[in-house]
């Protein structure tokens, strides 16, 4: 079996925006991405930690706006909307979720397009279903693509399926891998006989949020396994929706959790934000 690491990808991509970023430099631009964090959830600190270093170690740089858990819907709206009139921010990624009754909607609504580097608005959902003009995917979904391309898997006619169907990883990462001219099937946890849909595919991508809810029962041999899911276990150790070791003794290759899918993320959030600083 082998192990799908994702700092290689992460790394090799950062390392290929470096001419950009320099030429970039000498014109006296810092692609920049500013981060809104209501709260102090650890989890969104913890991410927020492995951004900035990522962002630095390639010469661009995070700008934190740190908001209060008890702010009130108009004041943040205020505040993103401020962030996207900014001409040196080159990208807005708002942590989520939010706290209380704020509405995430309302953030997206106030993101440019082109500012939306997570590629949550409407805007850019359109521009993954439809294929046309410019947009910026989901990051998580595209680093899938970004994994099974560095590691040399063909997705070209493959058979895939999806197990999950949410807006920020199941159903964009299905339109990116069509895009790839895969074959692809999306379930979730009420699929009938999910485990004869898994044992069906090529490759497999696990989104549905669930730990360890695919377990070695549902995998065949050759199977490629991309694991998307971040949970916690009964002992409080991070898990994905596969079980690693069970389905590591009959598949191909599997993403470990962690280390495995979420690493690359930050790379593709970067590659958006220097495009854009590009554009300026």
């Amino acid at each position: 079996m082998t192990e799908l690491l994702g700092k290689p990808v992460a790394d090799a991509v950062t390392e290929s925006l470096k001419p950009e970023v320099t030429s970039l430099a000498g014109k006296g631009i810092i692609p920049t991405l500013a981060v809104v964090r209501v709260g102090q959830r650890e989890d969104d600190l913890a991410y927020e930690r492995g951004l900035k270093k990522r962002f630095e170690s390639a010469g661009c740089g995070v700008q934190v706006i740190e908001l209060p858990e008890d702010i009130s819907q108009e004041e943040l709206d205020d505040t993103v909307k401020c962030a996207d009139r900014d001409p040196e921010i080159d990208g807005i990624l708002v942590f989520s979720p939010l706290p209380g009754d704020l509405s995430a909607a309302n953030i997206t609504a106030n993101i440019s397009a082109l500012k939306d580097v997570d590629g949550m608005g409407l805007a850019n959902r359109a521009f993954i279903y439809s294929g046309a003009g410019e947009g910026h995917a989901p990051c998580t979904a595209q680093a899938v693509i970004e994994i099974l391309k560095f590691y040399g898997i063909d997705i070209k006619g493959k058979k895939v399926t999806v197990v999950g169907r949410s807006l920020v990883i199941g159903k964009p990462v299905a339109m990116l891998l069509l895009k790839e001219n895969a074959t692809v099937k999306v379930c979730h946890t009420k699929t009938e006989d999910l485990k004869s849909e898994v044992q069906w595919a090529d490759i497999v991508v696990a989104c549905a949020g669930k730990a360890k809810m695919l377990g070695g029962e549902y995998f065949s041999k050759g199977q490629i396994v991309i694991d998307v899911g971040m949970n916690v276990d009964d002992s409080g150790k991070l898990c994905g929706d596969v079980d690693f070791e069970a389905a590591s003794a009959v598949a191909e290759a599997v993403t470990p959790v962690p280390r495995g899918v979420g690493s690359v993320t930050t790379s593709v959030l970067l590659r958006a934000v220097v495009s854009n600083a590009g554009k300026r």
